[in-house]
Parts: structure tokens; C-alpha cells; sequence
């Protein structure tokens, strides 16, 4: 093996000589790959295609061992260094040009404790991983929407999906993590142990070191859940949006639903002349007896002419992959996002405005409901902070092709910019891309400066730069 130069963490460029590359080549129970290597172009691929970075070097890690004996590595030679879980952050952040990438996607192990309804989870898993091990007895907590999602990004960023109204964030559900800080120890974060690193991991995203094990509190759901979709026309929808906030302030805590608006997609149960028109979906979803979620939900089967439906009790994992087609990787995407506390009528106005306009067939703009137990715990219980947060919206731009970019960019960013006054100013750190800076603190709130502390005791140098960046405060 070759020397090689490596991009260091302030953009210079380092030799790591051959003898320290074959040392840590050997010392790995997993792989070390180099450009031209058999698996090096999959470890680097994310989900995102607007990404494509090249590192110097792959740590494919094996195990804990090998997460600290990288993180050593990296810090001994003061390396650019990015930590790839799922792969599926927006901003790409998995993967760096010219550094050490660590990459943990082949830890995927879920090991559930079904008695003391606990699960432990290696950072490379995904939440298809998750659910499948804890639905085999009926347990769940709240994650994301989409199965091939990183449980790891997704919960170090704050965490929300169709459980969250009842049993809150994901984060809100972690009781404990192991994590490697910078400085290669392995340190163990919970309410009692490391209680600021604790605090700091729930929402801090991963600026504070790797963390190696989770350990999420469960709940019983499913096997089956009452879940589907209704569908309208968007000429209904500022009608359909109007009646749904209303109906929405009286809504119990196991019912969630989601609202997405796109052009139509072949579902089955659409007539196909609705195919590829401007449609607004309600998504569904009721995590208590079914006959009561079939009552709660009867009214937003009324809010217009309902162009197709197909609601009913399915498999708690099925809901979960439904909208795994829509978010296939490949694709390139850009993101802008808002937090809400209430669907405005200007708010309203701005998306339906938007989506009568969208520039790819694949763009779509959502809203998130959340709510519920998600806004009982104090801005500063964890470092996820937006607890006033009751809509969190995307306006997710998706498209197939490179000559699209400015096109579906612009149309992101305006509506971003013509929703702005009606948002509260907050955002999902994981919804940001990589090019809003400015964000940052909003994006971490009132604890930003706090995040910042615990930033410098355990990531004095920055190693962990690679997201969205809390830089230490000295």
C-alpha cells in the first residue's frame, strides 16, 4: 500500500504515509477501501444523486472496535472526516470529497428485549431493520415514513413520524446510547451518565461523536393499524386544507395525518384519467382500536368530491414502506422546509399556489402533523427544540436529470420565500441541504448556545464537521 494524500478538517491536504495506512488497514475487523476498490463507489453513493463525492479512503467498520480505531485515525491525522449511517441525509453529509469516510452501513443489528419493551440498534440500520425485529411482538416507537431511512440520522436530528402525536419524538423515546466522542473513548450518554452529551445527542445531529448503540423505549402497536389514503382534486384543496384545520384542533392523539400534495401517481385505486393531475392527499393513519380510528377519520371523507380512497387495517410495516416508491434513491433532490404552529390561510394560499406550478412530476409539497406529545416536553428537555411545531413542511423538489436543477431549485426556494411569514421560523435540522448556513441556529433553537459548550467538552477540534456544524465554543 501507497502513501496517500488525504483532505485534512481545515482543506489542506495531508500525506498519510503507507506503514500508518497498512496499520490501519490491519487493524480493522472490516475493510478499508480505496478508490478502484471492489465496494468503494457503493460505499460513497447516497441517496441524494446531486451527491457525488469521492473520499480518499473507506473505513467499512465491522463493530465498535473499529468506529474508535477509525475515529483515532482520523483524529491522529486531524482528517476531513464523514460518518455515513443510512446514507440518507438531504445535505449529503455522509460522505465527504477527499477525506476519511467511516462508514457504518453494515451494522444493521436490532436486538429487541420484548419483556422490558427496549431495543438496542447499531447505527447502520435503517427503519425497515427496526420495525421488522420489534413488530415480530407487536412493539414500535415513533420513527420516519420511510424504510430505507438511517434510524441513526433520523433520531440524532430529533425524529417524528406517524406515532410521534402519541408516543412523541424519536428522540423522546431514546433511554440511552453509547457513542465514541472525538477523542476515541466510548462513552455512555443517559439521564444519569454523561447527562449533557445525553441532552446534546437528542437533536444536536451528529456534531458530538459516533454513536454505536441505541436504546429506544417501545410501545405496543400493530401488528395491524387502521391506515390509507383519501384523495381529492386540487381545485378542492384550499376548501379541503380550511375544513381540516379545524377538524384537526379537535383531534385525538392516535390519529395523525399527513397531507401531501403532487401530481397524482398510477395508484391502483385511482381512476386513471386522475393519473399525473394536481391532486392533495390526506394519509391516514390510527394507532388504537380500529372502529374508533374509522370514526375519527369519517370527516375527512367529506371535505370535497373524493376522487379515489383506500383506507383500512394493514400491517403496521406495509404503512411504513407505502411511500418507499415516491422516495426511491436515485433520484436528485432538494429540499426547503418550515415549521408551523397553524395551517394560515396565506400559508394554505402560498402551497396551492405552488403546486399548480410544479416543475417536475416527482416534486410535492407536505405537511407533516405532529402535535400531541410532541409538544409536552420544555424547548430545552433535549436539544430538539421545537416543541410549538404542529405542521412541520417540506417542499421536497425531485427530479431525474442535472438540466432540471435551476428550474426545480427556484421553484423550491420560492416557496420557501412566499411561505416565510406565515412559518414560525424554526426548521427540522434533518430537512436542511446543504447550502442554508444561515439555518443552523434556528434550525438548534435556544439551546444553540448550550449545544455549543457541549460541542467544545467533547469535540474541541471539530473532527465531527461533516453536518450541520455546531462549532465549539471556546
Amino acid at each position: 500500500m501507497n502513501s496517500l494524500k488525504v483532505v485534512a478538517g481545515n482543506g489542506a491536504t495531508v500525506t498519510v504515509a503507507a506503514a500508518d495506512l497498512e496499520k490501519f488497514k490491519t487493524s480493522l475487523r472490516g475493510s478499508l477501501l480505496l478508490p478502484g476498490d471492489d465496494g468503494y463507489d457503493t460505499a460513497r453513493t447516497v441517496w441524494n444523486a446531486m451527491i457525488d463525492r469521492k473520499p480518499a479512503l473507506v473505513a467499512r467498520c465491522a463493530g465498535v472496535a473499529d468506529v474508535r480505531t477509525a475515529v483515532i485515525f482520523a483524529r491522529e491525522h486531524k482528517l476531513l472526516t464523514a460518518v455515513k449511517g443510512g446514507g440518507h441525509n438531504i445535505a449529503g453529509n455522509a460522505v465527504c470529497d477527499g477525506g476519511l469516510l467511516i462508514d457504518l452501513s453494515t451494522m444493521r443489528g436490532v436486538f429487541v428485549d420484548p419483556f422490558a419493551k427496549v431495543a438496542y440498534v447499531e447505527p447502520g440500520a435503517t427503519l425497515g431493520d427496526f420495525d421488522h425485529e420489534c413488530q415480530a411482538f407487536g412493539l414500535a416507537t415513533p420513527v420516519g415514513i420511510n424504510s430505507t431511512t438511517g434510524i441513526a440520522g433520523l433520531t440524532l436530528g430529533g425524529g417524528f413520524g406517524w406515532l410521534s402525536r402519541k408516543y412523541g419524538m424519536t428522540v423522546d423515546n431514546l433511554i440511552a446510547a453509547d457513542v465514541i466522542t472525538a477523542d476515541g473513548r466510548l462513552l455512555r450518554a443517559s439521564d444519569k451518565e454523561n447527562s449533557d452529551l445525553f441532552w446534546a445527542i437528542r437533536g444536536g445531529s451528529g456534531n458530538f461523536g459516533i454513536v454505536t448503540r441505541f436504546e429506544f423505549k417501545l410501545h405496543p402497536v400493530g401488528p395491524n393499524v387502521l391506515a390509507g389514503l383519501v384523495v381529492y382534486s386540487l381545485k378542492d384543496a384550499t376548501s379541503a386544507l380550511k375544513q381540516f384545520r379545524e377538524y384537526a384542533k379537535k383531534l385525538g392523539e392516535e390519529t395523525t395525518i399527513w397531507i401531501v400534495m403532487r401530481k397524482a401517481p398510477p395508484l391502483p385505486f385511482l381512476p386513471p384519467e386522475v393519473h399525473g393531475t394536481d391532486i392533495i392527499a390526506f394519509c391516514l393513519f390510527h394507532a388504537g382500536n380500529p372502529d374508533e380510528g374509522h370514526k375519527a377519520l369519517e370527516p375527512v371523507r367529506k371535505f370535497g368530491t373524493i376522487l379515489g380512497e383506500h383506507v383500512g387495517v394493514m400491517p403496521y410495516t406495509a404503512w411504513q414502506k407505502t411511500f418507499d416508491p415516491l422516495l426511491a434513491p436515485g433520484a436528485r433532490n432538494y429540499w426547503k422546509s418550515h415549521n408551523f404552529i397553524d395551517l394560515s390561510d396565506g400559508a394554505i394560499d402560498v402551497a396551492v399556489r405552488y403546486v399548480q406550478k410544479l416543475p417536475s412530476p416527482h416534486c410535492e409539497i407536505f405537511f407533516g402533523m405532529i402535535g400531541g406529545a410532541t409538544t409536552r416536553p420544555s424547548p430545552d428537555a433535549t436539544a430538539y427544540s421545537h416543541r410549538n411545531a404542529i405542521y412541520v413542511c417540506n417542499v421536497h423538489g425531485r427530479w431525474e436529470t442535472a438540466a432540471e436543477d435551476k428550474t426545480c431549485i427556484d421553484w423550491a426556494r420560492g416557496f420557501f420565500r412566499d411561505a416565510t411569514p406565515y412559518a414560525t421560523g424554526g426548521v427540522y435540522v434533518n430537512f436542511l441541504t446543504d447550502d442554508e448556513p444561515d439555518r443552523i441556529a434556528a434550525a438548534y433553537g435556544p439551546g444553540y448556545h448550550r449545544l455549543g459548550q457541549v460541542k467544545q467538552k467533547y469535540d474541541p477540534d471539530n473532527l465531527f464537521r461533516m453536518n450541520q456544524n455546531i462549532r465549539p465554543s471556546a
